[in-house]
């Protein structure tokens, strides 16, 4: 088929390179977010899916909206047989929707029905899943609501964060969609319409999400932490400053701790919880670079019975 990818960020490159390497299929255009101000300075940088299509010398299309007239003209132009998608960051207008003629598949790192929308592996990460996957369906108006074509499931681990877990579905997906790709192109798979049941909604994590809540359990702190890491970071306030936490573990046998009390010796940094205390192994200070938590301890000298989070 001749293809048309759509995506953004790095987790969708892995999925654009399977299909330029399959060698079944041409990539005959790549869509993406327009240039965005990164860095200190600000400039204009392509994201991750424009720059490795330039690299293998694919058009680019940048649209501002994916309603944008000239967009469609262009798409109507290239005639793809079907858009996969992977976190392209728009929503996609019916206009496009029916350019294709054999629509949008869209990779979503979840299984669906559970955690529609934008950030489902964070969510699965914070609900303590056990297991989640990836699903490939054919994109409608509603949000990830669209029957499936194909799944594939992958095990949370414990010391999972989002950014590892994501990682790997971003891999293993890669192969799913090329192969759903294939099952369309010659017919051997059809999309099944998604269950009523078990419907969960992932909505985008925000920096207010974000924030430890230490009257929670300890177990309910771990999950945020990992969930929210690398973005948008899970953080607390220490001295009036947000303190980044990018590394905490439960610790079941210290429970001595008042939630937010803070217990600091020569190698542990001890937080207590609803429930048992948290160890923090690595923080960020505002304005300052990832460290230990005990060097952090160190340099800002604990009180005893000193709080954080207020």
């Amino acid at each position: 088929m001749k293809l048309v990818f759509a995506g953004t960020p790095e987790v969708a490159v892995p999925a654009l390179d399977a299909l330029i390497s399959s060698g079944r299929h041409e990539v005959a255009a790549v869509v993406t977010r327009p240039d965005a101000p990164a860095g200190r300075g600000r400039r204009l940088v392509a994201s991750p899916v424009a720059e490795r299509a330039e690299e293998a010398g694919i058009e680019v299309l940048k649209p501002a909206r994916p309603r944008d007239e000239d967009f469609l003209a262009r798409l109507r132009e290239i005639a793809p047989d079907c858009c996969p998608v992977v976190a392209y960051g728009a929503l996609l207008p019916k206009t496009a929707l029916d350019i294709p003629a054999r629509g949008w598949v869209n990779l979503h790192f979840s299984l669906l029905p559970a955690w529609r929308g934008a950030a489902p592996v964070q969510h699965a990460v914070m609900a303590g899943d056990e297991v989640t996957g990836a699903s490939t369906f054919l994109i409608e108006e509603g949000l990830d609501s669209g029957p499936v074509y194909g799944v594939l499931t992958e095990e949370v681990r414990p010391t999972d964060t989002s950014g590892d877990l994501l990682t790997r579905l971003a891999f293993a997906g890669s192969g799913l969609l090329a192969a759903t790709m294939d099952g369309i192109e010659d017919g051997t798979l059809h999309a099944v319409p998604q269950p009523e049941e078990g419907v969960t909604l992932a909505p985008k994590i925000t920096v207010e999400d974000a924030q430890v809540q230490w009257s929670a359990p300890a177990l309910r702190v771990d999950r945020v932490v990992r969930g929210c890491t690398p973005a948008p970071g899970a953080w607390t306030l220490f001295r009036g400053e947000r303190l980044k936490l990018i590394q905490a573990v439960p610790v079941l046998d210290r429970a001595d701790l008042a939630p937010g009390e803070l217990s600091a010796s020569k190698n542990n940094v001890y937080v207590g919880t609803g429930s048992h205390a948290v160890e923090l192994l690595w923080v960020q200070p505002q304005g300052k670079k990832p460290m230990r938590a005990a060097d952090w301890a160190r340099g800002v000298r604990i009180a005893p019975g000193e709080l954080i989070g207020v």
